[in-house]
Order: C-alpha cells, then structure tokens, then sequence
C-alpha cells in the first residue's frame, strides 16, 4: 500500500490550492502483477506458426502474451477468436461476416480449433514458467457490432441480443482464464478485453448491417453495465473508496500481490480516439490500454483520475507497421512528458505505465514486430532509470 497526494494539486488549474485543503490523501493500492520496466504486445502478430510466436513473446517481453495469428484465415481473426468462447450461441461465416446460426458452421469449428491449439503451444511453451502472462479476448460491445443476427441486422441493434451475447461471453471468457490457469498455473494472469468499437457504439456511428444507416448510440450507463459483467466475470469488481473494504484494500493473504481475489488482472484495449476512461475504469477495469497518438490535450483529466485510482496504462509508443524505429529514450519520451504534465510521482512511472505498441502487429513484417516488442522492453527500461529525463 502506498500513501500519494493527490496529482490534481500540483497541476498548472486555477483552483490547486483549494483542492489541496479539501481533499484528503489517498491510499491506494499501487501493486500490480507484473515489475517495474515492463513491455507487452497488444494482440495480433505476424507469424502462422503459434510456437514461432510465443517464443518471441517469451523471448522479448517482460510481460509475455498469448498472440493472436490472423494471418492463419478465417477463424483466426479477433471477431472470430471471440466468437468461439460464446457458450451456446453458435456462429457460421457469411459473405458478409459473421453470423449466428442454428448450429456451428465449420469456420467456426476452424476457430475453436485454433484457439486449441495455441493453448496447447503455450502449455507446452510455459512449463515451470511464473510471472506475469497477458492474453485478449474480443470485447461485447466490438462483437455486437460485428456480429449480425440470424436474419436481420447486427446484434447491436437488439439490446435483448446483445444481453445475451454479454452473458455468453462471460460464461465462456471465465471458462477460458480457468483452462489457462490451469494450464500455466504460475501465470499472473492480465486478461484484456479489446473494444476498439466502443467509442463508435457510444457515439452512434456503427453502420447497419446493409450499410446504409448507423445504429443507435448506447447510453454509457448501458456500456458501463455489459463491460462490467464480463469483467466480473473473471475479476471482482474493485470496493468503492470510502467502504470499509476499500480502506483494508483488496488483497487477503491469499492473494498474490496485484491479483484479483480470482488471480486475474483485468483490463481494456482501445486503440480508437476517443477512449472514455472514466468508463472503462467504473466497469471493473484495472487497466486502459490505449494508442498514445491518439490522445489528445482534452483526455488528460480523465487520464489523471484514472492514474490517481491506481489504474493502470498500457501506452502504445512504437508504430503497429514497418517504419524506422528510434531509440529508447525517444520511444519513452511522451510517457514521461505526459507522466510529468500530470504532476504524478516520477518513481511511481515504471511501475503503472507498460508501454505496447500502438496496436497489434499483423500489417508488420515478422522481422519488424519482433524489434518493435524489443524496443517497447528497451524503452520501458528509461521509465525506471530515468523517469525526470
């Protein structure tokens, strides 16, 4: 447990001094399962050969993942990776994309398959292995909107569809993290939700399923309440500050340091403008996982008040596609800049920022994706040893 001053009273606001009486310090629970310096991939790389990949996962990273191969077909994409987790809603592959069905189609059967098939490559990869481990799955919202109904539109468009959707994905995401861990028993688990529909959902700009229209936009307090059932699924949601749990913090002497009660760390992707943060952080996420280019000036308050609820940020800093890759300390450089606009700490960088790429790596090269993840290690490195620079 770490005792910080609030951030917002050393911010350049007109108001730093009334806060600073006003509000009291706050306590929060600073530890997460992985150390400091550390590096991760998104999801997506550019390989077929699932052992080819994992050992560059394991090879480069401080925290290793589970990659995602859609170069392998159909199937193999995020939309049908989390297609295949739903329980009892079986999907099949029209032109159009994917669609549910009366019964699993065979691309479906394709898509379980691989799914399979790279948890028997990260068993066979990990014996003996404990530290930290990430893997994704495809999130409610970007599922409803990719995903069409029998027959008619997309299941966005049907809030009781999209229920049952979120409920099955549930169901199926905590069978998934109980075959990992079984799997890998030393893993620290990160399980991250990708939703890089979402802001598009909120703001109503997801075409229909002939493309001629857009759907309706959800009302957050709806998007809040999904999230959240699929977060809870695998992570229990976080006390409210002020309770008694809140103040004992949630860790027992059960649970490894940074863990849920469940041992899992959950958190969300979104590689979109427009993240919605404060959303994302009241749904039960531990995490926010975001492409660094793409925020703006307007994202650092809601930012800030993630950091100061010990949220955790997954920056992107290094290009998802070939180009030339600077050096570390360049890489690092808009961590710290943003870091130190926010009047937080300089040695508490390292350990509740990892930085990624700015997304996943299927469009790169295999030879460029793997020197982006090593330059996201090297980069992670100049957070710990030179956090003011």
């Amino acid at each position: 447990m770490t005792t910080v001053e609030p951030s917002f009273s050393n911010r350049q606001h007109a108001w730093p001094n009334l806060v600073s009486f006003i509000v009291p310090k706050l306590v929060l629970v600073n530890d997460y399962p992985w150390g400091e310096a550390t590096a991760t991939g998104v999801g997506s790389y550019p390989e077929e050969d699932h052992l080819a990949a994992l050992r560059v996962a394991f090879d480069e990273l401080p925290m290793p993942y589970l990659p995602e191969l859609p170069a392998r077909g159909v199937g193999a994409d995020m939309i049908g990776r989390g297609a295949a987790l739903l329980v009892e809603m079986p999907v099949e592959v029209q032109p159009s994309g994917w669609r549910f069905a009366d019964r699993p189609g065979r691309d479906a059967k394709r898509a379980r398959d691989h799914l399979i098939r790279d948890l028997d490559g990260l068993e066979e990869s990990t014996q003996g292995y404990e530290g930290p481990l990430k893997i994704q799955v495809c999130g409610p919202w970007t599922l409803a909107g990719a995903i069409e109904l029998r027959y008619g539109d997309k299941v966005l468009a049907d809030a009781g569809a999209v229920r049952d959707l979120t409920d099955s994905l549930a169901e199926g995401l905590a069978r998934h993290v109980a075959d990992i861990r079984g799997r890998v028993p030393g893993a620290r688990l990160v399980v991250q939700l990708d939703e890089p529909g979402l802001p598009g959902v909120l703001a109503g700009t997801v075409p229909t399923a002939s493309g001629f229209g857009r759907l309706r936009a959800v009302e957050p307090v709806i998007a809040r309440e999904h999230l959240a059932t699929v977060l809870s699924a695998v992570a229990p949601s976080p006390p409210r500050p002020g309770t008694q749990a809140w103040l004992e913090g949630p860790r027992t002497e059960e649970t490894p340091e940074g863990e849920t009660g469940s041992g899992v760390f959950p958190i969300v992707h979104c590689c979109a403008p427009g993240t919605p943060f404060e959303l994302l952080r009241t749904a039960g996420a531990r995490g926010v996982s975001v492409d660094m280019s793409l925020l703006r000036h307007r994202d650092e308050d809601a930012i800030g008040e993630a950091i100061e609820a010990g949220t955790a940020l997954f920056l992107g800093v290094v290009p998802g596609t070939d180009t030339r890759i600077p050096d570390a300390g360049v890489i690092a450089k808009p961590a710290i800049e943003l870091w130190r606009r926010l009047g937080f700490d300089p040695t508490l960088l390292a350990g509740q920022v990892v930085l990624t790429p700015a997304c996943g790596l299927a469009g790169a090269s295999p030879r460029y994706a793997r020197a982006a993840l090593a330059a996201c290690r090297e980069a992670a490195k100049v957070l710990r040893d030179d956090p003011a620079q």
